[in-house]
């Protein structure tokens, strides 16, 4: 099916007009080959070098769990970037603008510069970045690899479930980005909500090549009617400390965008991206409508070693692999998802497939699966009374 829509939609021809953003000479200049060399090592690399006051630092909101001993973990991700990178962005803007057929304005063009600066900037491997959590203990993160991210699991200081811990990147002056993350402490039992991103809680026409472009380098990021406060409603029924996760294909690059949509529109928790190649646009279209069922199942298999005795709700639509994805967790691992929602995208006759939304590939998708643990719904009001009933079938 996803090759289908690819096909149907012309996905392959936008995607040979974008830019695949090469090294730049500062690049070359601040990595030795030696660097260049070790990065291949990632964390294992044994000569890592500081932050300093030139980089750009990005550190991303996680979840913290109890493990096997009973103490507190949580994943770190954090991605450095060169900050005197990027500057000819002007040829990406105009690519980007053409391929989406936009007359000149001055402010989508700078809309477009500002979201496309993750894409051009060169990525920085090896580096190490510290961080002062809560106060109560500074945390080693990196070295990061190729791609400039790096993904430690570090043990932390006892607090409560629902707390949520703010660190700070301890870097010189002048250093970029996004530099305080929040660790939202989630105990082993209780609820939690595991919801796919595009066309699930944001506009972003996954299925139109056009669409994904314009959704994302120039429209304003807007919700799908209803579900801010859907997301609230069930935030407020199922606990205050519920676990929420946010999954989606987007590649790290589209962090700080998704990041702001969502503490704008939705409750606190973890967004899960995909570890795609930096600096490669084309590669934007392909990570969002490519091999995104296998991507979301090792995602959730990840979720599930955190939290394996948290009741789970699952939200996403028709318009990926997510009917699939979510049947696929559910029969894995019996009892850990207690609801599934699919929301129906009404408008897919003029995004993809009518197939898509055909009532047999959602009984395919589920098959096993008792018919109350999932249900199909095209607004979000139909969903108050499903969540009700099946928080007080779950006490």
């Amino acid at each position: 099916m996803e090759h289908r829509t690819r096909r149907e939609r012309k996905f392959n021809e936008v995607e040979s007009g974008l830019p695949n953003i090469k090294m730049t000479p500062a690049f070359e200049c601040r990595l030795s080959i030696a660097t260049r060399l070790l990065s291949y090592l990632g964390s294992h690399n044994p000569a890592p070098h500081p932050i300093t006051a030139n980089d750009e630092v990005w550190l991303f909101d996680n979840t913290a769990y109890r493990s096997v001993d009973n103490q507190w973990r949580a994943e770190f991700v954090t991605a450095e970037f060169d900050q005197r990178t990027g500057q000819e962005v002007s040829s990406a803007v105009a690519d980007v603008a053409e391929n989406i057929g936009l007359a000149k304005d001055d402010a989508a063009e700078a809309t477009i510069q500002e979201r496309l600066m993750p894409f051009v900037q060169t990525v920085l491997p090896g580096r190490v970045v510290r961080t002062d959590f809560g106060g109560r203990k500074e945390l080693k993160l990196g070295p990061g690899g190729r791609n400039g991210v790096s993904s430690d699991i570090r043990g932390l200081p006892e607090f409560r479930n629902g707390d949520i811990v703010s660190s700070v990147a301890k870097v010189p002056t002048g250093t970029t980005g996004i530099l305080k993350m929040n660790t939202v402490f989630a105990e082993p039992e209780g609820w939690g909500l595991i919801s796919d991103v595009d066309d699930t809680i944001k506009v972003t026409m996954t299925s139109d090549p056009i669409g994904i472009l314009r959704s994302t380098f120039v429209s304003e990021a807007t919700p799908v009617q209803g579900m801010p406060e859907l997301y609230s409603f069930i935030q407020t029924t199922i606990s205050p400390s519920a676990a929420f996760f946010y999954l989606s294909a987007s590649p790290y690059n589209l962090y700080m965008f998704l990041r702001n949509f969502r503490e704008k529109f939705y409750p606190e928790g973890t967004i899960i991206l995909r570890d795609a190649n930096w600096m490669n646009l084309s590669g934007l279209l392909s990570n969002l409508t490519l091999g995104t069922e296998a991507y979301k199942i090792d995602r959730m298999e990840k979720i599930n070693t955190w939290l394996p005795k948290r009741k789970m709700i699952c939200i996403g639509d028709s318009t990926q692999s997510d009917p699939e994805a979510y049947g696929e967790i559910y029969r894995n691992h019996v009892g850990w998802v207690r609801l599934i929602l699919i929301r129906k995208v009404t408008d897919i006759a003029a995004v993809g497939l009518q197939e898509k939304n055909d009532p047999e590939r959602f009984e395919t998708a589920f098959k096993g699966i008792p018919s109350d643990a999932w249900y199909i719904f095209e607004t979000a009001e139909e969903c108050y009374q499903i969540i009700k009933d099946v928080v007080a079938r779950n006490p």
